[in-house]
């Protein structure tokens, strides 16, 4: 593995921290910058430099990788006046991990191509034990010949990927239709596990039940989990960050007259969840309002 590239990493969340712990153990020259300094300091003292501003990050980089919360926090990394597009070589790539609007990702390619640099895309699948299994699933986006000179790289933080195509919008499409449909699952799930608790039933013991049946599937396994025994904390994905995900895919529904209404349910649970104080429980305690609606006493995380 040539560890010859230098990497810049800047998004030090529950995410971005155990990818660039990875990035450390494979012995690649990196440097990192959060917003919050103290989150760098395990990293330093793994052998990470650490950087001012995302400009000064970049600029000791031939590889720039974001993973941020939202379109604002990535826009702003990127194209603000210390970002790191200010400090970036011509040549250089930056791969935008977030999850993100696709016009977004489009508006980042054009920026990059008139600063001689490269934008792509490669949002994640997974949450953070994942990440620092290299357990993550990927969908990169990107031009073909940036895609092979960075698959080396991506492949030491996931377990497998599914190249989407040239254009780097094509990636975000990918994850948002990925997450309504877990969401999707998470609704189903809540509204079944209800049905069966009304009976005296245990979610638990339906699930065991119905995943062997009929499901068969590690996703329905893991969130159903949490959601029939409550462990809404720690989140591995906060629930405000599910609510705009699934705002990017009305939008993007909207954009292509792409009726969803089964995503607009799920937007409603989801603000429900926000107002009703939850936006930091792990994001599939949406499943709260169904059981609430239907008499069923509510639960909090220990």
């Amino acid at each position: 593995m040539d560890t010859s590239i230098r990497i810049a990493f800047l998004g030090l969340g529950n995410m971005g921290t155990p990818l660039a712990q990875l990035l450390v153990q494979d012995g690649f020259s990196l440097t990192v910058w959060n917003r919050s300094r103290e989150k760098m300091a395990p990293l330093a003292a793994a052998g990470a430099r650490t950087a001012a501003t995302p400009s000064e990050a970049a600029g000791h980089a031939d590889l720039v990788m974001t993973l941020l919360g939202d379109d604002h926090a990535v826009e702003s990394v990127t194209l603000g006046p210390d970002g790191l597009l200010a400090g970036l070589r011509p040549g250089a790539v930056h791969v935008g991990m977030s999850t993100v609007a696709p016009g977004l990702s489009s508006r980042l390619a054009q920026a990059h191509a008139e600063h001689g640099s490269t934008y792509f895309a490669c949002p994640v699948f997974g949450r953070p034990d994942a990440a620092a299994a290299r357990k993550l699933w990927l969908a990169p986006a990107g031009p073909e010949d940036v895609f092979a000179r960075i698959r080396p790289v991506l492949e030491r933080m996931g377990r497998g990927m599914s190249y989407m195509g040239a254009d780097p919008a094509a990636g975000n499409v990918a994850k948002l239709a990925g997450n309504f449909l877990i969401a999707s699952a998470i609704e189903a799930m809540a509204e079944a596990f209800t049905l069966v608790e009304k009976h005296d039933l245990a979610p638990a013991q339906f699930l065991e039940m119905i995943d062997q049946a009929v499901l068969q599937s590690p996703l329905y396994r893991r969130y159903g989990t949490l959601l029939a025994e409550g462990q809404y904390a720690p989140p591995g994905f906060e629930l405000r960050w599910g609510l705009k995900d699934v705002r990017l895919v009305r939008q993007q529904a909207d954009l292509s007259a792409s009726p969803m209404p089964l995503a607009d349910l799920i937007h409603e649970h989801l603000l429900s969840s926000v107002a009703q104080g939850r936006s930091l429980w792990d994001w599939v305690a949406m499943g709260e309002v169904v059981r609430e609606r239907a008499g069923l006493p509510g639960r909090r995380p220990e």
